[in-house]
């Protein structure tokens, strides 16, 4: 039942009503992410800590409900926040946890990305029944002829499709621990997930094999969590700049300008990843392909990090020019 906390808490500048109402998907992992970056607000604005003064709203988003169809399928891009977003304009919640990589390059109107938190390890993770083994120096080493594997991915099915054109591909869809509990069973030889959520369940063992961002591109801003507010709500704006991760903010600027000047469907197969060098410059590797592995181009820019939307769009604009037109098709 929800509760409302008559009185009111200087946030600064303003006073606001309590309790702060945040949405959030329902997965574990979602409502992982939301406490953690509920405590990293409370830690840093002390005047919000020991209160109750955080109500969190699960919302079933159009991405969640429907499990047995592709993305593409059932209306490609903001699936994951369509309806959250639809609530933060309607004043039910106040800000909303996303992971980024699941929200849209171009935000509703009337929504603003307040912040980015610090990045966890963007990796993907190659998930094998338990026992077989695995040489780091041949990441598909260990799936035999024809091997079945567990995605949704047309990232990752691409990325495998170039390296192993004889592996098959069986759509799987749920939450972490749902396709966890299906490699091995069924035919299903193997799956891909995202490092950054099995660290963040405490299940980072489950991975057989991590790969770098050289043998699999990451989806853009794998690994970060975006905050999102009402663009007219400077005061919750003004809070969470203050918990803004530079490094991460920086990566994915570029990242999202990447997938902008790319400007691909669900269908279409692109990577993306950022880091910051020694010298403090930004690496940026950008990836097109098509699902079946007949065609995968990858490319990469070194530039300020003051340049990060620049150097996406200037390598979007690079990797669309030099790929088949099919490739971008709707």
């Amino acid at each position: 039942m929800k509760t409302e906390i008559p009185h009111a808490l200087s946030v600064k500048p303003h006073k606001r009503n309590l309790p702060l109402r945040v949405g959030t998907r329902g997965s574990p992992l979602a409502r992982q992410q939301t406490q953690t970056f509920l405590h990293l607000l409370s830690t840093f604005c002390p005047v919000l800590r020991g209160m109750q003064v955080f109500e969190e709203h699960v919302i079933v988003t159009t991405g969640d409900a429907v499990q047995h169809k592709a993305l593409a399928d059932i209306g490609g891009k903001g699936l994951f926040a369509k309806e959250i977003h639809e609530q933060l304009l309607a004043g039910t919640i106040d800000f909303a946890v996303h992971s980024l990589k699941d929200l849209e390059t171009v935000l509703p109107g009337g929504i603003a990305l307040a912040c980015t938190l610090k990045r966890e390890d963007a990796r993907d993770a190659l998930i094998l029944p338990p026992g077989v083994e695995v040489n780091p120096a041949e990441p598909y080493g260990a799936l035999k002829q024809g091997s079945v594997v567990g995605s949704a991915s047309v990232r990752r099915q691409a990325q495998m499709k170039f390296a192993r054109p004889d592996l098959n591909f069986t759509l799987l869809r749920g939450n972490v621990g749902t396709r966890l509990g299906k490699v091995g069973k069924n035919g299903l030889d193997a799956t891909l997930l995202a490092y950054a959520g099995l660290k963040r369940l405490g299940l980072a063992e489950k991975a057989s094999m991590l790969l770098s961002p050289e043998q699999m591109v990451p989806a853009a801003c794998q690994g970060i969590v975006g905050i999102t507010v009402r663009a007219e709500d400077t005061e919750l704006l003004s809070l969470l700049s203050g918990i803004e991760n530079r490094e991460a903010r920086a990566v994915s600027r570029a990242e999202r300008a990447l997938l902008g000047a790319l400007d691909g469907s669900c269908r279409t197969p692109i990577g993306g990843y950022a880091r910051l060098l020694e010298d403090g410059s930004l690496h940026l590797t950008g990836l097109v392909a098509r699902a079946d592995g007949s065609f995968l181009l990858k490319r990469s820019l070194i530039g300020a990090v003051a340049d990060a939307e620049r150097l996406g769009h200037e390598l979007g604009a690079s990797l669309k020019a030099d790929s088949p037109g099919d490739i971008f098709e709707p």
